[in-house]
Formats: structure tokens, sequence, C-alpha cells
């Protein structure tokens, strides 16, 4: 018989592109994709992948089935989602995807709250700078700082996040403004509003430091390290920083919940998003 779950494995190949995406997107070892793809390939008696080096491409053929593969997979989820919603208990497992900084800060208190008020519900939280997608079931609600523009997405705005320009008073004193150097985001946020905003504040003056987290420009920014534009709400006790642009119209983000419309009403699902908007309190 036919193996399905090989093609599974082959679809994740397909779309991450190599034996490691493939295994983090399934959670496996990179041996295991790599097995079951040679077992598809066995079964259909069909070469499906070239393998150069850490990255795999597509025969003719393996690009034909791995696009059949993926409507296949789209199928299979919105059985999933048909599955989860006609489930009517408030017990069970419900992902999160969010910013890892901007989960930390300010979702960890209304999601201990809700585990209290629903202790049958667990929570896993999707930290990552990239956004889970909700189509293929990464995550089962997602907040975002970007509006999702497609899709069968019910979006709900929560609020606001604004930014400031901070340093630490050390560096202010020992480096006159006309010499100040900024710390950014490295190169993969350069299209951010913050990245922006950031180079149109530093007009020419150099980019010291570069780092893909705020926790770390917000260290390097304690340290003496230059001149960061920070989240207001990861400024919270931090003593040692001090306001130097006291801009007229401030960076603000938007702040989004999303979920999928099929699974909005699922209690579990609901339960959380409600709790995640009645305790938004920045």
């Amino acid at each position: 018989m036919f193996d399905w779950e090989n093609l599974r494995y082959f679809a994740a190949l397909a779309q991450t592109g190599t034996l490691l995406g493939a295994a983090r997107l399934l959670g496996v070892e990179h041996a295991t994709v790599a097995r079951r793809v040679a077992r598809l390939e066995a079964q259909m008696g069909v070469k499906l992948i070239d393998r150069r080096g850490r990255r795999v491409s597509l025969t003719a053929d393996g690009e034909r089935v791995a696009v059949m593969a993926e409507r296949m997979g789209e199928e299979a989820r919105a059985i999933e989602r048909v599955s989860l919603a006609a489930g009517g208990g408030l017990a069970g497992d419900v992902k999160v995807s969010a910013p890892p900084t901007l989960a930390a800060a300010l979702l960890a208190g209304p999601l201990v709250e809700l585990r209290r008020n629903y202790p049958d519900i667990g929570i896993t939280i999707v930290g990552e700078t990239r956004y889970a997608s909700l189509d293929r079931r990464e995550a089962d609600i997602a907040v975002r700082m970007t509006k999702p523009e497609q899709g069968d997405f019910t979006v709900t705005k929560l609020g606001d996040v604004a930014f400031g320009f901070y340093a630490s008073p050390a560096y202010l004193a020992s480096v006159p403004e006309e010499a100040w150097s900024f710390i950014a985001y490295d190169e993969t946020m350069s299209s951010s509003p913050q990245s922006m905003r950031l180079l149109d504040v530093a007009n020419g003056r150099k980019l010291s430091i570069r780092a893909t987290t705020l926790e770390f420009q917000l260290s390097a920014a304690k340290a003496g390290g230059g001149v960061a534009l920070l989240p207001n709400f990861l400024l919270a006790g931090a003593n040692d920083l001090v306001e130097v642009i006291r801009e007229t119209k401030p960076l603000t983000r938007e702040v989004w919940l999303v979920v999928h419309s099929d699974i909005r009403n699922v209690p579990i699902i609901r339960a959380v998003m409600e709790t995640l908007k009645r305790n938004w309190s920045y």
C-alpha cells in the first residue's frame, strides 16, 4: 500500500528546500526526512530530488508531485480545522505565534491568567521572528505587528506599540550628538518601519552595532554602545536609559490578533483570544 506519510515529508522538503529545514518544520531528525523521501521515490519508481550539498533541487517529476502534495496538504489542513471546529470543550492545546520580545513582555501575564481560569487548556508560544503560518497549522493564533492583507483570517486590533530613541546617560555625556552611533537591526529587518525610521534619524551617522534581537539592542544601549530605537514596553524598570530624541510624531506599530476564520469560534481558541483582548494593557 502507498504510504501517504512519506508524501508529507516530501512536501516539507519541497517547501523548505533543505533536509534540515524540513526536519525543523516537522520536528524530526533530518535523517528521517531523507529516509522518508527515499522511500517515496522507491514506492513511485521516480526520482524526485537531486541533492547538491545542503540544498535539494526538485526534478521535473518532483516539481509536479510537489504541486499535488501541496494541494493535498491544504485539503488535509482544512479537514483538521473542521475537526477542531467540531470540538466543543474547553480542553486542549493552543499554539500562539508572536514576536519573542513582545510575547515575553506582554503575553505572559494574560496567558498565565488563562491557565488559572482554564487549567485544561495548554499553551505553546511559537516565539519566532518569522511569521508562523496559520494556514499550515504552525500556529492557531498569531499576534502580529503587520496586518495580513490576504487569507481567510479574522483580524482584531489589540492596540499600538510606541517606540523611542534611548541611550545611557554615560554615553550621552561622553559623545556629542553629531558623533552619536546607532544600534540597529541586521539586514534581515531592513524594510521594517523601525529600521527605516532609525536610518532617517541617524542621517548618515554610523550604525555601530547590529543585532537580530531587541534584547541585545537594549543591553548594548545600557552598556553605552550607542542610541537604540526601542519599544517603550521594553523600557519598564530600565532606569539606566534615557530618551534622547523627543519626536513630534513618534513611531508606533499596530498590534493585531489573527486567527483562521474556520476556527475562530472553537471554544478553546475563543477563550485564548478573549483573554488576550481583555488583558491587553499596553
